[in-house]
């Protein structure tokens, strides 16, 4: 495709391979290990189901940000056009930062480069939608400091809800403690998390069982979400397929959504919240401090 400029992203925004080809945006594969040995996300999704069964069955994993060397090798064969890049958010990675100084390097060697970098304050599709939204503003005809603008006013109303019956994986993360693990799993506790203003991870609310959990997160999204009838509603899973049709089915119960995709969470987040996650991501109100 033909476009005055490119637009790029990293593989934690948890686009399919063949979405954001379809979309023509360039995509810098991030790097995970498990027990030790060292991967690259394929963005497939019949490889996220082996990544979480590994997990399942014990595997110690660990994911990496993007370094500065990694955004300057991802770069500087686009150079030539404008770039866009879309990063995920920088509050739960400092691969934004890096992206930030990377460029500052790129523009010494090459001074004429125009390159931008958004900090999405996201993580998962919550900037896979900012992509796609900004794939559309290209396509529209929108220049690219235009479309950085409209994407960063839009950011904050990209609202993402996540829950889980399981918080071992965060635990080990560093985000709940091992009493809260422990107690959540005894009692059937379901916690209801979100992204504030910052794009921190934070816990909102807690339910007893995974009913209630799905039914909490439906209320919040009728009350947030604007104008559903005229938008998509993602719902993404860690490898948990009928989780994510039961969380679909309470959502749309009570808004009525244009239309619904259904896919896996990368190895980006998923490896710090485990199997067993289930998420929604939509456009509405814009998200709050906290």
């Amino acid at each position: 495709m033909n476009h005055p400029y490119i637009l790029s992203t990293d593989s934690g925004c948890d686009l399919t391979l063949a979405a954001s080809q379809k979309l023509d945006v360039q995509v810098l594969r991030m790097r995970y290990e498990i027990d030790g040995k060292s991967y690259t996300e394929t963005m497939h999704e019949e490889d996220l189901a082996v990544f979480y069964e590994k997990m399942a069955q014990g595997a110690q994993v660990h994911t990496t940000a993007i370094n500065i060397e990694d955004y300057l090798t991802f770069w500087t064969p686009l150079l030539g056009k404008p770039i866009v890049h879309i990063a995920m958010g920088s509050g739960i990675s400092s691969s934004y930062q890096n992206a930030v100084s990377a460029r500052e390097i790129l523009l010494e060697s090459h001074p004429d480069a125009e390159v931008y970098v958004v900090d999405s304050l996201g993580a998962c599709m919550s900037y896979g939608l900012l992509v796609i939204e900004a794939a559309r503003l290209r396509e529209s005809g929108v220049s690219p400091a235009g479309c950085v603008e409209a994407i960063n006013a839009k950011r904050l109303s990209c609202n993402a809800l996540y829950t889980t019956g399981d918080l071992e994986y965060l635990h080990r993360g560093g985000r709940v403690s091992r009493a809260g693990a422990f107690f959540s799993k005894t009692l059937n506790i379901w916690p209801v998390l979100n992204l504030n203003d910052k794009g921190e991870l934070r816990a909102i609310d807690k339910c007893r069982g995974r009913a209630k959990a799905f039914r909490r997160v439906a209320e919040m999204v009728r009350d947030l979400a604007i104008a559903p009838e005229e938008q998509t509603l993602y719902v993404c899973h860690s490898n948990a397929p009928e989780a994510a049709e039961a969380y679909r089915d309470a959502i749309l119960e009570l808004s009525p959504f244009r239309d619904v995709s259904i896919s896996q969470i990368g190895t980006t987040i998923g490896a710090h919240t485990g199997p067993g996650l289930v998420t929604t991501f939509f456009f509405g109100k814009d998200r709050q401090p906290g």
